[in-house]
């Protein structure tokens, strides 16, 4: 594949890496690329916005709606677990249901992208980290999820976690991303329906209590946990079949969309 502009590479992580400033400095760069080919959709894919981040951690229950419709009690303290780069996807690739399970479930999520390296951030300080903002489904293994504790398993099956299209920088939106609605629809149905100042941890919050733990580098990914509305908590369950389309819309962001499909049998 390749490159409409070599000086950018392939690599959102490593244009992360020169430092600050290197996005806004590359963007025009991009732009001119997109208007001097004018390619069709048809003619280019997208890839995972950030392939191989060094951490993509995730949030769980960050809705007091969502915490309630899974059973959980509202949680105290960020609930986090992590997700491994085979099972991320891009915009526009394919959902895939495992042949081991028929319980593939959609969750749209605001995704912030780490800009630089930090290890006890302050909380007072901590959107400075921020290189910008995306779209993720958190498409969930619904029973591999529930059979033990720790929900690993259930949230990494390959080609269920759809990341990007695009990366929106922190100044062309309201401080840390509050106050934008964040939708789910499959097909034409509207499953879920919130707004990002619904969430219980927001991101400045998030990145200083991970930072406590471990340091952030440039490239990784927190997914900011899902509102209500999945389909596993509906009567009766609406899990993705073949054929269905799952669209994550954030308004100021864009839309993420994703055909589902059978794993090859």
């Amino acid at each position: 594949m390749t490159s409409l502009e070599p000086s950018l590479g392939s690599s959102l992580r490593a244009l992360l890496e020169r430092g600050p400033g290197t996005l806004k400095s590359l963007a025009g760069r991009a732009a001119d690329a997109a208007e001097r080919y004018r390619l069709l959709p048809s003619e280019f894919r997208y890839l995972p916005l950030v392939p191989e981040p060094s951490k993509f951690l995730c949030l769980g229950l960050n809705y007091v709606a969502h915490a309630s419709e899974a059973t959980y009690e509202t949680p105290r303290y960020p609930v986090v677990f992590t997700r491994v780069p085979s099972s991320l996807l891009a915009h526009g690739e394919p959902l895939v249901v495992p042949t081991c399970s028929n319980q593939l479930d959609y969750e749209a999520e605001l995704a912030v992208v780490v800009g630089r390296p930090g290890r006890n951030i302050p909380r007072d300080r901590a959107l400075e980290w921020v290189a910008g903002y995306t779209l993720f489904n958190d498409g969930s293994i619904r029973d591999y999820q529930k059979r033990t504790h720790q929900w690993t398993l259930g949230k990494n099956f390959d080609g269920t976690g759809a990341l990007g299209p695009e990366l929106v920088t922190p100044d062309e939106l309201p401080e840390g991303a509050k106050g934008l609605r964040i939708q789910m629809r499959v097909g034409d149905e509207l499953v879920q329906d919130a707004n990002t100042s619904d969430m219980i941890f927001d991101v400045a919050t998030v990145l200083a209590e991970l930072s406590e733990a471990m340091t952030l580098q440039p490239g990784d990914v927190i997914a900011m946990g899902t509102p209500s509305g999945v389909g596993a908590a509906r009567t009766p369950p609406r899990f993705l079949r073949a054929g269905d389309v799952c669209e994550v819309s954030i308004e100021r962001i864009g839309v993420l969309h994703n055909p589902v499909v059978d794993a090859s049998r």
